[in-house]
């Protein structure tokens, strides 16, 4: 199995097009990925996440880390 393969699979591309060419799944796992990235940076700033924290694992994760920062409850500041 190679990287292409791996990358394919992990990202979900390879299911939709499993004679993707290496450079195109590159291209566009890195559109996509920045994408989620930025999805889960406006996520995590809405509901009281650590923007940081969840901009990187939206771009590593992508569509896995959007979905559960969707799922994961609000955090909201009590004040005491």
């Amino acid at each position: 199995m190679s990287w292409d393969v791996i990358l394919g699979y992990f990202t979900g591309l390879r299911c939709l097009s499993p004679h993707i060419e290496p450079g195109v799944l590159v291209r566009t796992v890195l559109v996509v990925h920045i994408c989620d990235a930025i999805m889960c940076r406006v996520f995590a700033h809405n509901n009281g996440h650590s923007k940081n924290l969840w901009t990187v694992l939206g771009f590593v994760f992508g569509i896995w880390a959007v979905a559960l920062l969707i799922v994961l409850p609000p955090r909201r500041l009590t004040a005491t």
